[in-house]
């Protein structure tokens, strides 16, 4: 008796492993990810059996590549064209010896090339730095809105903030203005579905990007959009770091005051952005086609701005990460300085080794991290990425003022990007998002003051502080460091 029952542990113990991997060679050869990213995915296989696969299905599946957006031929043709007018454009305007597109050209063609960011001059900007400053001026402007309100955020909290949201909205659609609310399944997981039915009622229209299967599965719980839009009358567009909830006000003890960045945009990137909202949306939706492009608002008209900017997008439906490619493009375009705002720095070894290049090179870097946690496994690994810069000459600075949650990069005070796009690898291969670079020296060297005013609220990581840490610190940093490709 004993003989069979251990030939049945031993058979199904085998057929688990033949099934394990299979399962593991499938994961090796159909999927296209970097090695240490497929190496953490093989280890979480091979020590959980099946139960590691079932993991994989919701967390480490790869989206399709192919037409992810359902773009018509037609759509395709356009884009191509548009693009190869632009650097047409692009190598006609730097034979006029345009200094910012002499010194920036190769970034210009790169992110145009690679996430067809058109380049727009004709801009105006406004940064918000306070979540009150940047809320009162959304809600003046939804109050404004005569034709089309559109809305897109990660986190929409059924809280004091969202309920202000909704009602104005509302209010709006009543009105008969054309209202769209789109939001991420995961990041808004706290919003009860009939949340906004009242909206739906008068006549607004709401869509959630990636919808749970029976609202209790979701198999793309790993592919999150991150994105914050709000493009109104396709006029104007805000982007940034800002989602909506009332501790985006500073009103959560947890975290205290927050602190973002985001841009308020008047312009024709406006219409970059709004084309990026109707991608996110049709893809949330059913529709196959863009049939009902023509009934988004886009603003035609020069603009009297004079900021060049480039909507930059990334998502895991690419293969290449545009916006991780854009900030190491960036950093080694340095000649003075770098100063990057993140709430986290898990950076992969390309952008540790684009850092670390720069530096060597004499370039100053300044990077800004939260002083408190909203993860702890992702705080302790910004820790300990943070901490290998610091042999390198960079200055690590922990935000002691509440919570920071921007994300923002200035080089040289010439070149800066406000957006998305946290310094990981989930925001570099797994959400979707995105940034608006702009070239404009005037709004660089503003950001740049900005962040130089942060830096007294901040306290400094020294190499002499950080040698100081801990065993317990330095054990958190360990096991950290080695979920980082997977966090």
């Amino acid at each position: 008796m004993e003989t069979e029952i251990a030939n049945i542990i031993t058979a199904i113990a085998s057929i688990t492993i033949f099934i394990n991997l299979l399962l593991a060679l499938g994961v090796l050869f159909f999927e296209k990810r970097d090695p240490g990213y497929t190496w953490a995915w093989l280890l979480v296989l091979f020590f959980l059996p099946i139960v590691g696969f079932l993991i994989y299905i919701f967390l480490g599946r790869s989206l399709k590549q192919n037409n992810f957006y359902r773009l018509t031929n037609e759509e395709q043709k356009l884009l191509k064209e548009e693009v190869d007018t632009q650097l047409k454009l692009i190598d006609e305007e730097k034979r006029t010896d345009i200094p910012w597109i002499t010194q920036y050209e190769e970034l210009i063609t790169m992110n145009l090339r690679s996430s067809h960011a058109r380049l727009s001059e004709d801009n105006e900007m406004v940064i918000f730095n306070d979540g009150h400053k940047k809320f009162d001026a959304l809600f003046e402007d939804i109050a404004a809105a005569k034709q089309e309100i559109n809305i897109q955020y990660y986190i929409i909290q059924p809280d004091n903030l969202g309920r202000r949201l909704r009602d104005a909205l509302i209010t709006k659609a009543k009105e008969g203005v054309k209202v769209r609310v789109l939001y991420d399944e995961v990041g808004s997981k706290k919003l009860p579905s009939r949340f906004f039915d009242d909206l739906k009622k008068a006549g607004g229209l709401v869509r959630v990007f990636f919808p749970s299967f029976l609202k209790l599965i979701n198999f793309r719980i790993n592919n999150r959009n991150h994105r914050k839009l709000v493009i109104i009358d396709g006029a104007l567009a805000y982007v940034g770091g800002f989602n909506v909830g009332d501790e985006y006000l500073g009103e959560d003890k947890k975290f205290g005051y927050w602190r973002d960045t985001h841009f308020k945009i008047y312009g024709n990137a406006v219409n970059d952005i709004q084309t990026r909202y109707i991608m996110d949306w049709h893809q949330a939706g059913k529709d196959k086609q863009h049939d009902d492009y023509k009934d988004f608002c886009f603003h035609l008209e020069k603009h009297h701005g004079k900021s060049p900017v480039q909507v930059v997008s990334s998502g895991p439906n690419s293969e290449t990460e545009h916006l991780k490619n854009m900030y190491i493009k960036m950093i080694l375009s340095a000649k003075e300085s770098v100063c990057i705002q993140t709430p986290y720095f898990i950076p992969d070894t390309s952008f540790m080794d684009a850092c670390k290049m720069a530096l060597l090179s004499g370039v100053d870097i300044r990077i800004m991290i939260p002083c408190k946690p909203d993860h702890p496994f992702v705080y302790w690994a910004t820790w300990a990425y943070a901490g290998d810069l610091l042999d390198y000459g960079a200055k690590i600075l922990l935000y002691d003022n509440g919570f920071l949650h921007a994300k923002t990069i200035v080089v040289d005070k010439k070149i800066a990007c406000v957006g998305t796009m946290n310094i990981d690898s989930r925001s570099f291969r797994l959400n979707f998002e995105v940034s608006a670079a702009t070239y404009d020296e005037s709004v660089s060297e503003e950001l740049y003051r900005i962040f130089e005013e942060d830096c007294k609220l901040c306290s400094e990581l020294t190499p002499e502080r950080y040698s100081k840490r801990s065993l317990w610190i330095k054990f958190k940093e360990g096991i950290s460091r080695l979920l980082s490709p997977i966090l």
